[in-house]
């Protein structure tokens, strides 16, 4: 038994998007033990590079032979080699040690800067490509690896692969328009196209390298190069989609753990909701505070990866009244429709609050919910606009962005009294479920313990 180890050949970014930074955490999010050689230091943010610092060509040597010696390694990666000499010595060194290499030819930094000297090109085709397994070239990239502007990929991806003798070629895709992003792989005569959505607006800062370090990974752990690149390609696409938008004043960075925390949020929830639930079902409170809709718990994910009712679990089925107490189905994520979009709407104003509960109205319940010091909002369903009420799912969300707009804390409850056809009905918002159903419970009874 041995966990996979990776290597990243590559420069350090400061700030965290590129480089051996996104390549570790990559490695990190796939499974496997990653381990580095840096080329250089590089001092940038989102959107400059204001400084380079290469690092000695046998001191690179030396940290690859430190990890061999030692960890051992299963696939490696180059990312930014900066210099003829570093690559002259990576090149040698991958192939005494017989490495699966996967060479991201990295040349320009986003935001221009070079990171390949232009006189280490030609080291980079006549020594690097030839002992690759998998190259990642971008469009521009391609270019200039075949001194020619790219008209079909696919075509460019067979010449590199035949001029260099890289066995497998992906020509990325990110550079090009359209409503879909297409990498095209090319490996002994065949031709496989990787499509996926372009998102428009999405955060692109360090996806090479993440891209690379992801096939990488997989081999790592065993997978052939054609499995390798097309799992990597749906793992940057998370990465891309899940990123944090607002980080940095320039190209926003990708987020390559977004691969392994949206399941882990999943079942974070999903083990939240089960504990609040078992509670509740045990409770003889709730049992009269059904509404005749029947009461509904739920919770969603983290607001980063909250996208809609699909990432937010429910009571399938919702919780009614029983012959022996109170029933429910299981919980489901995209169960409820009606929590989903009070947790939701709430959530574009107040992040923190993830989790929901409807219970039945009456005036004394409110009345006991301030006096206990639960802050109390409430809105208006007969103010709804008649275009607002013509639309499905958006009375919710327009009486529930009524009630939380402009509050400086968050409510713990909102309550409306209905409307023609309408039953009146208090909500319970909380972090998470479990507190919720606390909050619930102290409203019932009416104390102050949580």
């Amino acid at each position: 038994m041995r966990h996979p180890v990776a290597l990243t050949i590559a420069g350090s970014d400061s700030g965290g998007g590129a480089g051996i930074q996104a390549d570790l955490k990559t490695f990190a999010a796939l499974g496997v033990h990653g381990t580095t050689a840096i080329t250089a230091l590089t001092a940038q943010n989102t959107y400059e590079v204001t400084g380079v610092l290469e690092v000695p060509p046998e001191f690179v040597v030396e940290q690859i032979m430190a990890v061999h010696r030692d960890l051992g390694i299963d696939a490696a990666k180059t990312g930014m080699l900066s210099n003829s000499g570093i690559i002259h010595a990576v090149s040698n060194t991958v192939e005494d040690l017989g490495l699966p290499l996967v060479v991201d030819p990295v040349m320009v930094a986003k935001s221009g800067a070079r990171l390949l000297r232009e006189d280490a090109v030609e080291s980079l085709k006549e020594e690097l490509l030839p002992r690759a397994l998998v190259a990642t070239p971008n469009l521009p990239e391609a270019e200039v690896l075949l001194g020619s502007p790219v008209g079909d990929p696919a075509e460019a991806a067979r010449e590199i692969s035949e001029r260099y003798g890289t066995p497998y070629v992906v020509v990325k895709g990110g550079h090009a328009h359209g409503p879909t992003s297409t990498d095209i792989l090319y490996f002994r005569g065949n031709v496989v196209r990787l499509s996926l959505p372009r998102i428009e607006g999405g955060c692109t800062h360090g996806t090479g390298c993440s891209f690379s370090a992801a096939i990488t990974a997989l081999l790592a752990r065993g997978r052939d190069p054609v499995q390798a690149v097309a799992l990597a390609r749906e793992f940057i696409q998370t990465a891309i989609d899940y990123a944090p938008v607002r980080q940095g004043k320039g190209s926003c960075p990708v987020n390559p753990t977004a691969w392994l925390e949206i399941p882990a949020q999943r079942w974070e929830v999903y083990d939240n909701m089960a504990k609040a639930l078992r509670f509740v079902l045990s409770e003889p409170l709730f049992a009269k505070a059904v509404p005749e809709v029947g009461m509904n718990l739920a919770m969603s994910l983290d607001w980063r990866y909250a996208r809609g009712p699909d990432d937010v679990a429910a009571v399938d089925g919702r919780i009614r009244r029983g012959r022996e107490g109170l029933v429910a189905g299981p919980i489901r994520f995209g169960a409820s429709s009606h929590l989903s979009s009070i947790i939701l709407t709430t959530m574009q104003v107040f992040p923190e609050i993830r989790a929901a509960m409807n219970i039945s109205y009456s005036e004394e319940v409110v009345d006991r919910a301030r006096s206990l010091g639960l802050r109390v909002a409430n809105y208006d369903r007969r103010e709804e606009p008649p275009d607002i009420k013509a639309l499905e799912g958006m009375s919710v969300r327009w009486g529930v962005y009524r009630a939380v707009r402009g509050g400086g804390e968050p409510p713990d409850l909102i309550y409306h009294l209905g409307d023609l056809g309408k039953e009146p009905m208090i909500v319970v918002l909380g972090r998470d479920a479990i507190e919720v159903v606390g909050k619930a419970v102290r409203i019932l009874s009416g104390t102050s313990a949580p």
